[in-house]
């Protein structure tokens, strides 16, 4: 599948929860490093204060990111995710890491109506228990919900 497929059908609606995921150019574990995994985890909240409303819960892995957004007026995905990428690499390419930070293409799944939100994050913030990382989520530090 090419990044243009990834795109075909992609519709950014206002007020629509989006799980968004996006991965790490040649899924190099930038995130492995608790300082570059802070400077994503601001990136976040930097755009979350700018669209109150934007984040619902997020969890950075290793090599990729999970976001649980409600798209707020005057973004689409693809600025949300140019804003997160283009601010991060910024972040993380300080003059001492370099190289290339994200893949250029992301995953985008609606949730349905009949999905339930808090359920969907659950399983977000959950994922570095099923990847073995940690055994409880409360053990993992790169993550948030606003149901805290």
């Amino acid at each position: 599948m090419s990044y243009s497929d990834l795109r075909k059908g992609r519709v950014s609606v206002v007020g629509q929860v989006y799980l968004l995921t996006t991965v790490t150019h040649d899924r190099r574990p930038w995130f492995g490093d608790f300082r570059a995994g802070c400077a994503v985890a601001r990136v976040i909240h930097d755009l979350a204060l700018g669209y109150p409303g934007l984040s619902l819960a997020w969890v950075v892995m290793p090599d990729h990111v999970h976001w649980l957004v409600q798209l707020p007026e005057g973004l689409t995905l693809g600025s949300l995710m140019r804003r997160f990428k283009g601010r991060s690499a910024l972040a993380l390419n300080d003059g001492t890491s370099g190289g290339r930070v994200w893949a250029p293409a992301y995953h985008d799944r609606a949730l349905r109506r009949e999905d339930d939100v808090r359920a969907a994050a659950r399983y977000l913030v959950a994922n570095p228990v099923r990847a073995g990382i940690v055994g409880r989520v409360g053990d993992y530090p790169l993550w948030d919900a606003v149901w805290l």
